[in-house]
């Protein structure tokens, strides 16, 4: 029970200065209570100066109202009780909450006897302006003054001060005092159970709803309630119920259920709420159409469409120049761009005429999401530095994504900077985006270390480092990362899962991708969208292609993710058939395919050498689904013509590409003139690449190993000393196969594994095996000068080869051997793998750069075309 105490009127804890100079800018120019002082010292008349106060505060002039007040104190003479009322409900209407508690303090000095109308103003008072104890202590020296209004305006001040479990005290302890509660009473009460901890105590204040009579006919009751299921429980089925069963509903119930759907993930069920609302002829305000334009981008390029025809009501109801509508739309047409074009969401935010960090928050976040535009995020960046609004802690989160993008630590750690010298250097989302950055820049050390000093770790503390892991190909360090997760007692989510899966597909650790899968199915996850995709990714990745196409077939909420994943997977494995199939089945489902899809797409005919259909697919991109081609969709076509030997029609459509092709589209046609020794185009794609970037050494290694095909040794030595004199370095093949759980690395002619006399004694025993059944080494594949006998002896130490050596003597005969290679498999390995397969009749699976190759009876399945 609350204690009872007297009733008289205590001062304010802290008063107030006596200086009414307004904290924000006013157009109302104060005057000085001095000024208002008459010349004469008889006494002034009360009732005029009453009467002026009411004047004032009827014509809205608050501060003069107060002054007036003020010199009625310098003359020793005070208001009534209704005067003060007024004056304290003014204070709190324009939330001038420094007047109201000048206003008290004069209240205190007039030692008039308050009623429990002004005692409720105070409560309110203080309460709204964030000072809950002397809220408190006003309430409980009211004694046998408290009302019904003032239980209800205490239990709000706790429930609004984040006091959950004080306002179910305080809500118990009226009941207990005898009186009933109202509408208000309930609403503040049920607002304190939306706490997940109180929820099962909401349940019980729900069945007392049902009772009082208010569950249905309160909106206000109603809109409490579907937060507690949403907040409480997540519970959107049980809100929507509330929601149905309300006779009273207004435009604020309409555009809190809206917002609720599109917060817990159920963007069309939002949209589906909008359309009725609009049918049933409510008006939507600002904030319903806010809240439905963030629907829309849940759903992406899916609903652009009604995006913009959103946009175009919020023109005509004159939102347009609307901040808050502002930051949906840019936030939608940065997520929903078909073609990766961001200037609709710079024509919104260019419009806008009062920026706030939201709105500079979208624009920049906007760029760093929509991918390959990190550069101009770290530009916007500093241009609202210059500019009067300041980032806070999300502006400077996106900004060091970008910077992690761009592989740019060091501009990264001077924005870091900035965000200590504003104080948010404690803040979680900032801590992950250095930790992100920095392993996004490859410095895992200085990841480790900023992981380490956060402030506070929590799950995304967690999911980020361990995702940093898994993206450097260290998934040792990923699964040690979860193990202490798990011992932390901290509850692992679907990123977790999905970061690991990604580590354990990175490099090919099937065992660890399997043991994650059955933890999910232990932990109710395998249901999971993102799960699942992730699931696709791993077995695809790890060269288990069957198992991913069983989780495809499982799943039964497919997105474009899932769609484009399993073409992926087919595509890599060669399978050009199948992932045309599971593409055309797609496009009937009514799932609209985006550019990642057609990258998909084209590499499946690249792999395959389905020229006319990759033609008739990448025209058909921008003619059926409006997506403009980007440098990768061309670099897929010039793969495509380059694989099939049409070198001269893969140059002729570079160069009429409607944009300058970039490295990548010239890196790719210089490995198709390698292949097919064409020394001449060769040089020129090679050109291209180096005036574009002169520290390209990918396009120094295809031009050596092309002049080294052709014997062209001085060539190759001018080149390697170029190579040198730039400080670029060639990455050393390498290979690795997981046994066990344990993955064994293995680079040319390696002797440092510990069972390397075994390894090489079975490598040996497979050289006079193969030979006898017709394989005869390629030693054009040796791209050193050196004598014949040494090339045979070099080629045959290849990590591929010895990779397949460890996997023979170390794994069960009816398994598939998985050999992964961090490049492009050379043409020597991949014909001794299929005579390997054929003298020992395993399966051999093996994954370079490019793609998969599954060797078995001696053939491959990518039928020597690769």
């Amino acid at each position: 029970m609350m204690m009872m105490m007297n009733l008289s009127l205590t001062s304010p804890a802290k008063p107030p200065a006596t200086s009414l100079k307004p904290s924000a800018p006013s157009h109302q120019k104060l005057p000085s209570p001095l000024s208002l002082l008459p010349a004469v010292n008889h006494p002034i008349n009360f009732e005029p100066l009453r009467d002026r106060l009411i004047k004032h505060l009827d014509a809205g002039h608050l501060y003069k109202a107060i002054s007036t007040l003020d010199v009625m104190a310098r003359q020793n003479t005070h208001p009534d009780l209704i005067t003060y009322s007024l004056l304290l409900k003014a204070c709190i209407r324009s939330r001038e909450f420094q007047l109201g508690k000048l206003v008290h303090t004069h209240l205190a000095q007039s030692k008039l006897e308050l009623d429990s109308v002004l005692f409720n103003s105070l409560i309110s008072l203080y309460s709204k302006s964030g000072d809950w104890a002397e809220a408190h202590k006003i309430f409980e020296i009211m004694g046998n003054k408290r009302d019904l209004v003032s239980w209800s305006a205490m239990i709000s001040c706790f429930a609004n001060n984040k006091m959950e479990f004080e306002a179910i005290l305080a809500f118990l302890d009226m009941l207990e005092n005898g009186f009933y509660p109202n509408e208000y009473c309930f609403t503040a009460v049920i607002r304190a159970c939306s706490k997940a901890e109180f929820f099962s105590i909401g349940e019980i204040m729900l069945g007392f709803l049902v009772k009082s009579g208010y569950l249905h006919s309160d909106t206000n009751v109603g809109c409490a309630l579907i937060d507690m299921f949403v907040k409480g429980n997540s519970d959107l089925e049980s809100a929507l119920k509330v929601f149905d069963k309300m006779t009273d509903r207004n435009v604020v119930a309409w555009t809190l259920m809206i917002t609720r759907c599109t917060q817990l993930g159920y963007p069309r069920d939002a949209i589906d709420l909008f359309l009725d609302m609009v049918l049933r002829g409510y008006v939507p305000d600002r904030f319903t159409l806010s809240g439905i334009i963030s629907a829309c981008t849940e759903l992406e390029s899916e609903s652009l469409l009604l995006g913009k025809q959103l946009h175009s009501w919020v023109i005509r109801s004159g939102f347009a120049l609307d901040v808050c509508i502002g930051c949906s739309l840019v936030d939608m047409y940065a997520k929903c761009t078909v073609d990766g074009s961001l200037d609709d969401a710079r024509r919104v935010f260019d419009r806008l005429e009062n920026h706030n960090v939201m709105s500079w928050t979208a624009i920049i976040t906007g760029h760093v999401q929509c991918g390959g535009r990190d550069k101009e995020a770290v530009e916007l960046f500093c241009k609202m530095m210059e500019s009067p609004v300041l980032p806070n802690h999300f502006t400077f989160s996106s900004v060091l994504k970008a910077c992690g993008n761009l592989s740019d630590s060091h501009i990264g750690e001077q924005f870091y900077a900035h965000s200590v010298k504003y104080g948010f250097a404690s803040d979680d989302c900032v801590g992950n985006s250095l930790v992100s950055m920095y392993a996004k820049s490859g410095r895992m050390d200085n990841a480790q270390k900023a992981f380490e000093s956060l402030f506070e770790k929590n799950l995304v503390s967690y999911n980020t480092i361990v995702n940093a892991y898994a993206k450097n190909f260290n998934s040792e360090g990923a699964f040690e990362l979860f193990h202490e997760i798990t011992d932390t007692g901290i509850e692992v989510n679907a990123f977790t899962f999905a970061s690991l899966l990604s580590g354990a597909a990175n490099v090919g650790a099937i065992g660890k991708g399997e043991q994650i899968h059955a933890r999910l199915l232990k932990s109710g996850f395998q249901s999971n969208q993102h799960i699942s995709n992730a699931l696709i990714s791993m077995y695809a990745r790890c060269g288990h292609i069957d198992a991913a196409f069983q989780v495809f077939n499982e799943m039964s909420d497919r997105n474009v993710i899932s769609w484009t994943s399993m073409i992926t997977g087919f595509a890599k494995h060669g399978f050009a058939t199948r992932a045309l199939e599971i593409f055309h089945k797609m496009l009937e489902a009514g799932i609209r395919p985006n550019d990642i899809t057609y990258i998909a797409v084209l590499s499946a005919c690249s792999h395959a050498g389905l020229v006319s259909e990759g033609w008739e697919i990448f025209k058909s991109m921008h003619e059926k689904h409006g997506i403009a081609p980007r440098m990768e969709h061309y670099a897929c076509m010039v793969d495509l013509l380059g694989r099939s030997g049409s070198l001269r029609e893969a140059i002729e459509f570079i160069n009429k590409m409607p944009c300058t092709p970039d490295a990548l589209v010239w890196r790719t046609f210089l490995g198709a003139c390698r292949i097919h020794h064409d020394k001449e185009l060769g040089q020129h794609a090679a050109k291209m690449i180096l005036q574009q970037d002169p520290h390209d050494a990918a396009a120094y290694i295809l031009l050596s190993n092309l002049y080294a095909s052709a014997g062209q040794w001085e060539d190759v030595a001018q080149i390697r000393k170029n190579m040198k004199e730039r400080n670029l370095i060639k990455e050393a093949g390498c290979s690795w196969i997981e046994v066990d759980n344990k993955i064994h690395r293995f680079h040319v002619g390696d002797t440092s594994h510990p069972q390397v006399q075994e390894i090489y004694k079975k490598l040996d025993e497979m050289a006079l095996k193969i030979k006898g059944l017709g394989y005869i080494p390629d030693t054009d594949f040796v791209l050193h000068e050196l004598e014949e006998e040494q090339k045979e002896q070099y080629i045959f130490q290849h990590s591929e080869k010895i990779a397949v050596a460890f996997g023979l003597i170390s794994t069960s005969r009816s398994k598939p051997i998985r050999v992964f290679k961090n490049l492009r498999v050379c043409g020597d390995c991949h014909t001794a793998i299929k005579y390997i397969s054929m003298a020992t009749r395993r399966e051999i699976v093996l994954r370079d750069s490019n793609r998969f190759h599954h060797v078995k009876n001696g053939t491959c399945s990518c039928n020597d075309y690769w």
